[in-house]
């Protein structure tokens, strides 16, 4: 079953699939970065969600930021200790820990990527560990890279692993229609299927090294 938690056109939707193929295939976390009224990221996440569950390499869940409704962190301890206080927190451990591995579906706003993105990667740090994770950006001329440069240092204090291959979208207001659809190209669906494979790669490589509970 294809899961998506968020709003905007995205929530409880779900897709069936073959049942023989369910239990080999790990779970992918499309996660929605921004937060703001007006934001085009749903739709591109539609779109890498399609991709995603063509690819039938991950079960896929659609994350949304905006529904998640973290507040700013608010816990009292590291969170390597795992010693949350806070409902919201216990709430978002679960959501994050399920996941196999990640796509992150993000704007750039001035020259880095959402707050909102942030706040939600340092409320935890274990459930990240040891995960793929492909990045999917979006904008103007620069098509988000600039996001993608300072979220990677982040990634790697998280011990999260970034695909090499990823998705840059430029021009992002020209790739709506007016039914609020993105509409891609053969060079983008291209590199979406790139970074999937990849990050299915990764996915079956690093988890042996997460332990289970």
């Amino acid at each position: 079953m294809t899961k998506t938690l968020g709003r905007d056109g995205l929530s409880l939707t779900t897709a069936t699939k073959e049942e023989n193929t369910t239990m080999s295939r790990p779970t992918l976390q499309i996660i929605i970065a921004s937060t703001r009224p007006g934001r085009r990221g749903t739709a591109v996440a539609a779109w890498i969600r399609g991709l995603a569950a063509d690819h039938r390499g991950f079960e896929v869940e659609v994350v949304d930021l905006a529904s998640v409704g973290l507040p700013i962190l608010d816990e009292p301890r590291h969170p390597r200790l795992q010693q949350y206080t806070q409902p919201h927190t216990k709430a978002w451990s679960a959501t994050v820990d399920r996941a196999d591995a990640f796509l992150f579906v993000t704007p750039e706003y001035n020259h880095s990527f959402p707050a909102a993105l942030k706040n939600a990667l340092d409320y935890l740090f274990l459930e990240w560990g040891d995960k793929p994770v492909g990045l999917v950006s979006y904008g103007g001329v620069s098509a988000g890279l600039r996001s993608v440069a300072a979220l990677k240092p982040v990634l790697a204090a998280l011990r999260m692993v970034p695909a090499l291959e990823a998705v840059s979208i430029p021009d992002l207001g020209a790739r709506i229609d007016e039914d609020d659809v993105f509409c891609s190209d053969a060079r983008l669906d291209a590199a979406a299927k790139a970074m999937l494979d990849e990050v299915a790669r990764l996915a079956g490589a690093l988890a042996s090294l997460r332990p289970r509970t």
